[in-house]
Parts: C-alpha cells; structure tokens; sequence
C-alpha cells in the first residue's frame, strides 16, 4: 500500500455541515458557564461545552467562543474570567446561560472571585483565569486562560452534554 503524496493543506471536506455536527455531538463534554465582567462592571456568562486543560505547568486551560457572539469583544478585551463546571443539579442554569434570555443573572447565586469574574454558587468546579491569548481559528476564537485559582465541590455529579441533550444521570 502506498501512502499519498505529502500535502500543504487539508483537503476539501465530503461531508456536509450537518454531518459534522453530528458526528461532533457523539463526542460527550462537561458543560460550563464562562463568566466575567464587562470595564463598567456588567456581569456576562455564556453556557460553553468547549473547556479543555491545555497544561498542568504553567496551569492552563482553553475554551472557544463564535466570532459573532455578542460578548466577544468584552471578553477579548477583559483581564480575566472564570470558568464554572456545572454540576448535575444546574441544567437549568445551562439552558438559562444558552438561551438569549435579557437578565440571566437574575436570582443567579454567586461570589465574586480574586479578580470580579462571578463564581457561580454550587459549581462542580471553578477556574479563575488570566485571559493569556486568544487566536482566531475558523469561525471561532480560542480563548487561552491561565488558572490563577480552582476549586472543587468534593463529590459533586457533573452535568455532560451528548447528542444535543443535557443528562444529568450517569449510568455505569
């Protein structure tokens, strides 16, 4: 069998955008709430199943969000976020945080952290971060946070995401 010929470049995709997405959604994630505050202190927060650990030295992690979101600029701008892993007790917050709802803040349970990102009350886990790059790839921007603080809820379930459903139960 031979091998092809060495490329520069990706091919063209066979196969179509709904295809991907599919083929994507078989993939099961965690799911979180990026939070932070705008410079004249308005909270912000969006729902995103797109948080990975980048490196444990310096502590990194990484998440993406779609160049026509609505709160790129302010979190491109910002200093720092937090990220909050939801617990399994928090689909309704997730929902909440997806939808293009006008206050998603209301009657929300938080703390400020170190630097003013919201710390959701209840989280499985929280990330305050360092917003240390960001790089535009497709249509999306990756965003690169250094960990400057994390804690965890010791024994807390966490909420995943497959298929396009939220599933809050975890069958062995």
């Amino acid at each position: 069998m031979s091998l092809p010929a060495s490329r520069q470049q990706a091919g063209q995709p066979n196969f179509s955008e709904k295809e991907f997405r599919a083929s994507l959604a078989m993939f099961a994630t965690g799911v979180t709430i990026v939070t932070a505050r705008t410079p004249a202190g308005a909270l912000l927060g969006l729902t995103a199943n797109s948080f990975n650990s980048l490196s444990l030295d310096p502590p990194l992690v990484l998440w993406s969000l779609a160049q026509v979101a609505g709160s790129l600029p302010a979190l491109s701008a910002g200093t720092h976020y937090a990220i909050n892993v939801l617990a399994a007790d928090q689909k309704a917050l997730a929902e909440r945080f997806a939808s293009r709802r006008e206050d998603r803040w209301a009657g929300v349970a938080f703390t400020d952290g170190a630097c003013g990102a919201p710390l959701i009350s209840g989280a499985a886990a929280s990330f305050e971060c360092f917003n240390r790059s960001r790089y535009q790839e497709g249509d999306h921007v990756i965003f690169v946070g250094e960990v400057e603080r994390c804690s965890h809820r010791k024994g807390a379930a966490p909420l995943l995401f497959h298929g396009g459903k939220f599933y809050t139960e975890h069958p062995l």
